[in-house]
């Protein structure tokens, strides 16, 4: 995958992090839809985090066949 296509892949699930955020009653957040908008913030972190892993993981794949 190309970095500008992973770039714009962390932006759209910080926009839906963002979305989700919103959906949230902070007064019951774990009663109907905020239940679902809680699960949809954790899995957007989840592929933030992934695609984190993965470009560093093409950094060090990319130096170690430098050497």
């Amino acid at each position: 995958m190309s970095r500008t296509f992973v770039i714009i892949l962390i932006l759209l699930a910080l926009a839906l992090i963002a979305y989700n955020i919103t959906l949230v009653d902070f007064k019951n957040p774990f009663q109907g839809d905020s239940t679902i908008a809680l699960i949809g913030i954790v899995a957007s972190l989840c592929a933030v985090v992934l695609l984190l892993i993965f470009t560093t993981s093409k950094k060090i794949d990319k130096k170690l066949k430098e050497d």
